[in-house]
């Protein structure tokens, strides 16, 4: 893939944003866009940031190999290894650019001119307009170009827990309070440096992290936490499924002692656990907590740490899809999904069970 990157400050440091486009190599089809305000700061650490948001998005595409492209010459040959980072502000952001691409199995770095760069050049400057106060169009890759959303979106990063006993053997893990494995611990870290690096919480106020009041989310949500330097708050909201006589039994255990009930409750949403709850009362509580964070974190980034269910539930709610997704929707341990809603009702969902970070 190739990533194209620019960044810009109207006064350097003044009102600064910056722009990113994830380009197919061969046949030059866009695949993602980025661009966002950055507050008062430098042309450099614009640039850099721009960077640092197109690896990110070329890293959530799966991307294995990666020309970047800039007209910064200080960026490019920093970043090759050719000139010295003396600029305090900029090490860490080259530091994140250099996690990212040890991730790719080749990333290469070339100088173009701005004119072969404007496509992220034009993302900057609409990045740094907005930044600036001037009135522009929402982003390219934002729904409001196809949807006519409104308003800026309430981001949400869904991040499943690691690994546990019970899901080593694939057992039905509900309101059991399981700890992480030593794998799992791994996994949560793994998913921590990811989030880490992602534009929007690599840089400003620590964003919020909410998780289920289990163990093993609030191991994985702690993990998080720490590599950002924010705190964990919990929500009996994100509480995963219960599942009632069927905890700790696998698929076929459950299926087995109770086969009727089992198969009406794999056909309809209504249907609970013996002992346990429906997906349909799952849902309603998750929508209510869905509905409260969108009121207390508006317009913000929020990192939610939970389980398989209440995580589908809120992809079903971006998508405004039946109960069928719960039941077609495959969710891996420590994934990754990133869904958007707006204040006028629209969303968007950006990733689905990426796990690139575990690789």
């Amino acid at each position: 893939m190739l990533v194209e990157a620019d960044g810009g400050s109207r006064g350097n440091p003044g009102p600064a944003g910056y722009g990113a486009v994830v380009k197919d190599a061969e046949t030059g089809a866009v695949l993602a866009e980025r661009a966002e305000g950055l507050g008062v700061t430098t042309n450099n650490v614009a640039e850099y940031t721009g960077l640092v948001a197109g690896l990110t998005a070329a890293a959530e595409l799966g991307a294995s190999i990666v020309d970047v492209r800039m007209d910064s010459k200080l960026v490019v040959e920093q970043m090759s290894g050719r000139w010295k980072i003396k600029h305090a502000a900029l090490q860490p952001l080259a530091e994140q650019a250099r996690e990212l691409a040890a991730r790719f199995e080749r990333v290469s770095y070339e100088w173009v001119p701005r004119a072969q760069n404007s496509h992220a050049d034009r993302l900057a400057n609409e990045a740094m307009d907005a930044q600036a106060g001037k009135r522009t169009e929402a982003p390219a890759n934002s729904p409001a170009r196809w949807t006519g959303a409104q308003g800026k979106p309430t981001r949400l990063l869904l991040l499943r827990h690691g690994q546990t006993e019970m899901s080593v053997d694939r057992r039905y893990s509900g309101r059991g309070d399981v700890p992480l494995t030593e794998l799992g611990r791994q996994q949560a870290a793994a998913a921590a440096k990811r989030l880490a690096a992602l534009p929007g919480v690599a840089e400003g106020e620590p964003v919020p992290v909410v998780a289920s009041p289990l163990t093993r989310t609030k191991q994985t949500a702690q993990a998080v936490a720490d590599a950002i330097g924010g705190r964990v708050e919990t929500h009996q909201g994100l509480l995963e499924t219960d599942f009632g006589d069927w905890e700790g039994l696998t698929f076929k255990e459950a299926a087995e002692r109770d086969s009727e009930l089992h198969s009406r409750w794999l056909r309809d949403f209504t249907v609970p656990a013996p002992g346990g709850e429906s997906f349909e009362r799952v849902h309603r509580r998750v929508l209510a907590f869905r509905d409260e964070l969108l009121e207390t974190h508006a317009g913000r980034t929020v990192i939610v740490v939970s389980h398989v269910t209440p995580i589908k539930s809120l992809l079903r709610m971006g998508l405004d899809a039946g109960p069928s997704l719960l039941f077609r929707l495959h969710l891996d341990l420590a994934s990754l999904s990133i869904v958007e809603f707006y204040p006028d009702g629209n969303a968007s969902v950006r990733l689905v069970n990426d796990t690139c970070h575990l690789s």
